[in-house]
């Protein structure tokens, strides 16, 4: 008869082989980790709500606390107890069974600088840990009781400025997504500033005991290290390129080791005279050691980035066929509907990508890199610029003339350089792919993508011809900090999601209005390299105190860079549709075994237009899908505020229901005493939609 404490000794060797203390066997009942597991697949193995009882499915309960607004949380569930974050970005722990709260931390005055995706978890089998960010400050906290851990950091914190340059001691940086956990390191993410003023977006690795820095990955080389000629020289330690940023979150393979980091672009988005070159590493795909933090291998997928085409999401941990033999592989969605498939170890494209000829003519002084990678499979799964001419106009629009004749002027070559002309950016800013990322069928090499198809307009401003204009100080400031958002006469664009300023100290009070410029709040970053005078300035042209008067620019006020976007602009219609026919959203199911689509889908309905009859439009999304083993796909995601289930063979829709407000989130599912839940955080607010405070979990009667 065989020893029953067997097992458990083997276990114990092989933790002390593998030295990690943090690797704690998971039910298949929980959801341990951002979007499901270090994978990031959103794939769970329950099977209790299946095709034929999903039908059934009813609210379970209900949980808010807080202030509402957006809530892009991703909760985890480990042991029968959800951790989430709410709209103030304060964490909490309920009872998952229930909803009841069991502690909350954070002050909801000072911590809503910023969305955020969730939390992280760590364990050795002692103690557990949750681990989140608020503001720039990195907390652990005690799992059971919310308190914060005196032994980490300082008194349970780290400011995530530590380990960066001196040049970003006082740059914006916050972290919109949770950490990733390897052993006893925790590697994070950083949303930093879009502008020339942006940070470096160094990768950290931290001691997730101590707090303590453990390794660091420069994203904008140092001198002989690799991709160091790809800057300008030097460029690391000058204030005017930044960024190149993991902001989206990574992806491990544990087993191997190997961490997966996605980057977005080199600060300034959208003009690079300053910074010619590739631009390693910024848009890449990076595999590194997750121990040591060194480069094993990269891809980048967009060089010389001038289009904001950052990398949206974590890649995908997979395995596919692939000729004959089964590769463990890893997939990565972009903005550009494009899914780059490598082998895992190597990087080696499993399908053919080739480098081709595009546009360079681009602004003066802007050199646009001549070649841009474009995989062979699967096909793109969102239309591209060049494939719009003026038979694309939306039939529902009433000004089609007007939209034929806008369209005719805008540049659409795929990646063809800004210009004061007009670029028609097609997938948009928001993707194609978004921060919601793709879920995907580990085993069975099938992903799943939702869909953006909304067609933005970027045009460019030359910044001298601007600066000779005799305006005030303090118009200057808002022109270059805060008007690409808010436009020229403060309207802001509520369908792009940018509220507007008139009369904003009727709603809110000028200390609240500086904090807000100071910190930042949702998807605005905080403006540190201000001063309070500028500020001052300002408030007090937003309040109409400006007197107009003219003064000698200084270094703030004057434009470093010379030519800017003039504003993140939708391409709509008279009534504030998109301009470009439907689809406006889709959901897309590809095998990637032989980079060929199973089913491609109109992915929610447009209110008015589904009121009238006009079915299958397809709306805007934000918000990744859960799938599970036996055939159901669960996405919210969708501006008309409905929770779906899908057929996962197939795309048919199973089952539907109205939640109290759109779920701009991507939901979990997790089993407590034998009951399957799947939960869901409802903020609503973007796109225009009501806001409020829920997470909601449903379950079979």
């Amino acid at each position: 008869m065989k020893s029953k404490t067997a097992p458990l000794a083997v276990f114990s060797v092989v933790m002390l082989l593998i030295g990690s203390s943090f690797f704690i066997p998971q039910s298949n009942e929980d959801w341990p980790s951002y979007l499901g597991g270090s994978d990031r697949n959103h794939y769970s193995r329950l099977t209790q709500i299946n095709l034929d009882n999903v039908k059934q499915l009813k609210m379970a309960w209900t949980y808010s606390n807080g202030d509402s607004g957006q809530i892009q949380a991703n909760p985890i569930i480990i042991k029968g107890i959800l951790y989430s974050v709410n709209a103030s970005v304060q964490a909490f722990a309920l009872d998952a069974a229930t909803g009841k709260e069991i502690w909350r931390f954070g002050d909801p005055l000072k911590n809503w600088a910023s969305t955020s995706r969730g939390v992280s978890y760590w364990s050795n089998g002692e103690e557990s840990r949750i681990l989140y960010t608020a503001g720039p400050n990195l907390w652990a906290l005690n799992a059971k009781t919310g308190k914060p851990i005196p032994s980490f950091g300082q008194q349970g914190k780290i400011d995530l400025h530590t380990g960066l340059p001196d040049i970003a001691k006082d740059k914006f940086l916050v972290s919109n997504t949770p950490g990733t956990i390897y052993q006893d390191l925790i590697i994070m993410p950083l949303r930093l500033s879009e502008g020339e003023d942006a940070a470096p977006g160094d990768i950290r690795a931290f001691d997730v005991k101590t707090g303590k820095l453990v390794w660091t990955f420069h994203t904008i080389p140092y001198p002989g290290e690799y991709g160091y000629t790809t800057f300008p020289k030097d460029a690391y330690k000058n204030t005017y390129v930044g960024a190149a940023n993991n902001w989206a979150g990574m992806a491990i393979d544990e087993q191997k080791g190997i961490l997966f980091v996605p980057t977005g672009s080199a600060g300034y988005d959208f003009w690079g005279g300053n910074r010619p070159g590739t631009n390693l590493f910024a848009n890449c795909l990076i595999a590194l050691d997750a121990k040591t933090g060194k480069r094993i291998w990269h891809f980048q997928t967009t060089h010389h980035d001038l289009w904001d085409r950052d990398l949206p999401a974590p890649p995908n941990l997979i395995r596919v066929k692939h000729q004959g033999k089964y590769i463990d592989a890893v997939a990565q969605i972009s903005k550009q509907g494009f899914v780059f498939l490598f082998n895992r170890s190597t990087g080696k494209p499993l399908f053919p990508i080739t480098e081709r000829k595009v546009s360079t003519h681009g602004l003066p002084e802007e050199k646009p890199w001549g070649t841009q990678p474009f995989p062979s499979k699967p096909a793109p799964y969102a239309r591209q610029s060049y494939e719009i001419s003026h038979l694309d106009v939306s039939p529902y629009a009433e000004n089609k003339d007007e939209l034929i004749q806008q369209l005719k002027k805008f540049k659409k070559d795929f990646y063809a350089p800004p210009s004061e002309v007009g670029t028609l950016i097609f997938p948009g800013f928001d993707g194609g792919g978004e921060w919601g990322g793709a879920a995907a069928d580990p085993e069975n090499g099938i992903i799943y993508i939702n869909s953006n198809e909304m067609a933005w307009v970027q045009k460019m401003e030359n910044q001298a011809e601007k600066e000779k204009l005799k305006i005030s100080s303090a118009k200057r400031l808002y022109q270059n900090y805060c008007q690409s958002c808010h436009g020229p006469e403060l309207k802001g664009n509520s369908l792009s999601g940018y509220p507007s300023l008139i009369n904003i100290f009727q709603r809110r009070d000028k200390a609240f209005v500086k904090q807000l410029i100071q910190q930042g709040k949702g998807m605005m970053p905080g403006f540190t390299q201000l001063k309070n005078t500028e500020i001052d300035a300002i408030i007090s042209f937003l309040g109409n105190e400006d007197k107009q008067e003219v003064v000698s620019q200084n270094s703030s006020t004057k434009s470093k860079i010379p030519y800017r976007m003039a504003g993140y602009n939708k391409f709509l219609d008279s009534k504030g549709k998109p301009g470009i026919s439907p689809p406006w959203g889709t959901l897309n199911a590809i095998d990637l075994n032989t980079g060929e689509y199973l089913w491609k889908i109109p992915l929610g309905e447009d209110i008015e237009l589904a009121k009238q009859g006009i079915k299958n439009t397809g709306i805007e999304n934000y918000g990744g899908p859960l799938i599970t083993s036996n055939g159901l796909l669960f996405i919210a995601a969708t501006k008309d505020g409905k929770f779906r289930a899908f057929e996962s063979k197939t795309g048919k829709l199973v089952w539907e229901t109205l939640l109290p407000a759109a779920g701009f989130a991507t939901p979990s599912t997790y089993m407590v005493n034998g009951k399957q839940y799947i939960v869901i955080a409802c903020g609503g607010s973007k796109l225009g939609t009501p806001k409020n405070n829920q997470y909601v979990a449903f379950a079979l009667p």
